[in-house]
């Protein structure tokens, strides 16, 4: 099992471990094109399957700790988690400017984004441990911002959710193929994604009228908010968008 930091384990431990739980957790090699990418699967075990399952895309740091500590915290909730891996293996960043330069690489070029979170959601469906009818993609940060990318795919998602991640609008407008609700859970203090982009891809969502979406912005919370540990860190924020969250998924995946 993975060996957690104390504010990591903290985050964790906020959804109790059930009695009769047992959680494991699986390191899945994959691929995409011949890139080598690895994942990072966690589930409960006790929790009969097929499962409700959630495509998990990391920050732009890379598949780290911290997306692995959210994985846990949803399977605690028996959620199967697939945390995806859009860098490829061993491609980990610390330096504000390494992370800057590799996640730039993908919001230059977004259908390479798109397809990277899709070799991730390729692999989720052939497992037998899913049910493809609840699947559900959701980021952080970076992974925000390719979630909601994907969810422009088509692929027949239940829901998609996306935490601090920079919108991205499209002219003309691409939201035609998306399926399922889209939630964008988004800081009132970010200078990433400041009130004219909210605005512009509001505007872009309003071009389809049947299309279920939903922005809450969480006052004085700057980008990456959900991050403890760290300056930027909101507690109230990070445990208020959780739970918007999960009550999302109580409509549409259930578990």
């Amino acid at each position: 099992m993975t060996d957690f930091s104390p504010v990591h384990a903290e985050l964790v431990d906020r959804v109790p471990l059930g009695p009769d739980s047992r959680i494991e957790e699986e390191v899945v090699n994959y691929d995409h094109d011949g890139a080598p990418l690895e994942g990072f699967l966690v589930h409960d075990a006790a929790v009969p399957g097929p499962k409700p399952t959630i495509v998990l895309v990391h920050d732009w740091h890379g598949l780290g700790d911290y997306p692995k500590a959210r994985a846990h915290m949803l399977a605690r909730l028996g959620y199967l988690v697939f945390c995806a891996d859009v860098y490829g293996k061993g491609r980990r960043f610390e330096k504000q400017e390494d992370c800057e330069a590799e996640a730039g690489k993908y919001y230059g070029d977004l259908p390479l984004l798109r397809a990277r979170v899709g070799a991730a959601y390729d692999w989720v469906v052939l497992d037998p441990r899913t049910d493809n009818a609840r699947i559900a993609v959701i980021g952080y940060c970076f992974g925000g911002s390719a979630a909601l990318e994907f969810a422009r795919t088509g692929a027949p998602l239940a829901a998609t959710v996306s935490f601090h991640g920079g919108l991205i609008s499209h002219e003309p407008a691409d939201v035609d193929k998306i399926t399922g609700p889209l939630l964008i859970l988004t800081g009132g203090a970010d200078p990433v994604v400041p009130d004219e982009a909210v605005v512009k891809f509001q505007e872009e969502m309003r071009t389809r009228e049947d299309l279920d979406w939903t922005i809450t912005t969480y006052a004085g919370a700057p980008h990456a908010f959900t991050l403890p540990g760290l300056p930027v860190y909101r507690e109230k924020a990070d445990r208020r968008s959780w739970r918007a969250m999960l009550d999302l998924f109580g409509e549409t995946l259930g578990g």
